[in-house]
């Protein structure tokens, strides 16, 4: 009966990986595929359920950075995520301690802080936006 029930699991992991082709459950798949095998030979539950954890987490560690390699280099970035590394002018001076900043790309004002919080940005200044953190700009002196 556990063989089925893993093999249930297997399917289920595999459907969704399938359904969604975000790399997101086949690490679970492959756990659950092994756990199957051990429930075949018949090892006890209190075997196969560490197998299929131990399995699952060998698996999303050490091969998901391999695939997120492979199988995200043509992803095209889209909206705010695609104005990371262009250049903004900063339109508010930038204080990350104050909590004040504000920058303009693209013809859109964005509030913004400094990738540093030792500097500050003066109005006017061009700077690279580095990473977007909310609804926030976070930008680097050229």
């Amino acid at each position: 009966m556990e063989t089925i029930v893993w093999l249930v699991i297997f399917i289920v992991m595999l459907g969704i990986e399938i359904a969604t082709l975000g790399l997101t459950t086949i690490w679970f798949a492959g756990g659950a595929l092994l756990s199957t095998l051990v429930a075949a030979i018949g090892l006890p539950l209190y075997v196969q359920i560490p197998v299929f954890l131990v399995v699952s987490v060998v698996l999303l560690l050490f091969t998901r950075p391999i695939a997120q390699k492979y199988f995200n280099k043509e992803r095209i970035r889209t909206n705010a995520e695609s104005l990371v590394g262009q250049i903004a002018v900063v339109s508010e001076n930038i204080n990350n301690l104050k909590g004040m900043g504000k920058a303009v790309i693209n013809g859109q004002e964005w509030t913004a802080r400094s990738a540093d919080d030792t500097v500050e940005l003066e109005k006017e200044t061009k700077a690279t936006i580095v990473a977007i953190e909310g609804v926030k700009l976070v930008l680097r002196v050229q």
